[in-house]
């Protein structure tokens, strides 16, 4: 084989791996990248809020005759989200079970507890919306025992809709139906502008359930009891025990449990995750809706800081991540190729010439250039 052969095959070697290249960078921006765009199979996190409120002192429940029902204000509370991945969690879904509670902080263990629930969502780990159908109703929510219930906790089923815990990669500037496990149903969580938290942009995203966009009380939600005889969403008892002057106070008064909220949500858009939340959470007790009569809780807690510390990092780090796959590396083996493919033309010129002067004299006595004979 003679010089002008090697230089061809070597030239088409070349060409050979700089189309590779180019295809490898054009199935990372488009095959690859929108399969890595998908919600972590491994989190497990704590998230936590603290902020004040008002809050029924539960000790006042058991109080004898004589006694009413007690409300105690500017009470500090801590609110935390506990979540972690369950079952069914794979290459196209992701199942969170979350396990929300709300704490007095100057009340001990149980005397402090104030709300607590376990929801299980199964959603897109592309979309972040639920998934939901006959064979599998997307979600539940544990059933809360009774004083005397020594029976473990059991789950009852609650079909999700919209989006759960956290917002679809590439979030968009629109609204988006939100799930409230509370309420068992979804509601707008509506843009409402561009914020920076802790030097990383983010979309704020807003959320009225039963509230105005003034925070006035419009339309509250009946709440829905998880107790099989509704024990908590409707109570009857003495007109001394809820307070209400001017009748007997014996008199058997019946109230109905109602819920309405406020959230904010700071979105990273690239990732989807929820790296600050503020809310205004209100259950209280009435016989008109619009007339709360006895609160059960109504606070405002805000994201510590070491939350939102954590939470943009988990950003930034899915960030790094969707950007080495879906750019980095595609630019990178682009360009390459497309050198390799430069490199590889000008050998197979050169070649053609080495074989062109090697025709007409002795290999050994001719010098060849790039551009034709030295």
């Amino acid at each position: 084989m003679n010089r002008a052969s090697m230089l061809r095959l070597a030239a088409l070697g070349i060409i050979g791996l700089g189309s590779a290249l180019l295809i490898a960078g054009l199935l990372l921006s488009t095959y690859t990248a929108g399969k890595i765009r998908k919600i972590p199979l491994d989190i497990d996190q704590t998230l936590v809020s603290t902020g004040t409120g008002t809050a029924l002192d539960p000790a006042s429940l058991s109080a004898g005759p004589g006694a009413k029902f007690v409300v105690d204000k500017d009470v500090p509370l801590v609110s935390q989200q506990a979540m972690t991945v369950e079952a069914p969690a794979n290459a196209e879904v992701v199942t969170l079970q979350v396990g929300t509670t709300v704490r007095r902080s100057d009340k001990q263990k149980d005397n402090g507890l104030l709300l607590a629930m376990v929801d299980t969502v199964t959603m897109n780990r592309s979309t972040a919306e639920a998934v939901s159908d006959d064979d599998r109703p997307g979600g539940s929510v544990q059933k809360p025992r009774t004083i005397a219930d020594d029976k473990p906790s059991t789950n009852i089923a609650l079909p999700h809709e919209g989006l759960s815990y956290r917002f679809p990669f590439n979030t968009e500037k629109k609204s988006y139906a939100f799930f409230d496990p509370i309420a068992q149903k979804a509601f707008d969580a509506n843009y409402d502008g561009e914020d920076d938290v802790n030097g990383l942009t983010t979309y704020r995203f807003t959320q009225n359930v039963g509230y105005d966009a003034d925070g006035k009380l419009v339309a509250p939600i009946k709440y829905a009891s998880l107790y099989d005889k509704n024990e908590d969403g409707e109570v009857t008892a003495r007109a001394e025990l809820w307070g209400i002057p001017d009748v007997d106070p014996y008199e058997p008064i019946k109230m109905t449990r109602f819920y309405a909220a406020q959230r904010t949500f700071w979105v990273d858009p690239v990732s989807g995750t929820i790296v600050k939340a503020d809310e205004h959470l209100n259950q209280y007790y009435a016989r008109d809706p619009l007339k709360p009569e006895a609160a059960v809780v109504d606070y405002k807690v805000t994201s510590t800081e070491q939350t939102v510390e954590s939470q943009v990092a988990a950003a930034r780090a899915e960030r790094d991540r969707v950007a080495l796959w879906s750019r980095i590396l595609p630019i990178s083996l682009a360009a390459t190729g497309l050198v390799a493919l430069v490199g590889g033309a000008l050998l197979g010129v050169f070649s053609t010439r080495v074989e062109s002067a090697l025709s007409g004299a002795n290999e050994d006595d001719i010098d060849i250039g790039l551009f034709g004979k030295d």
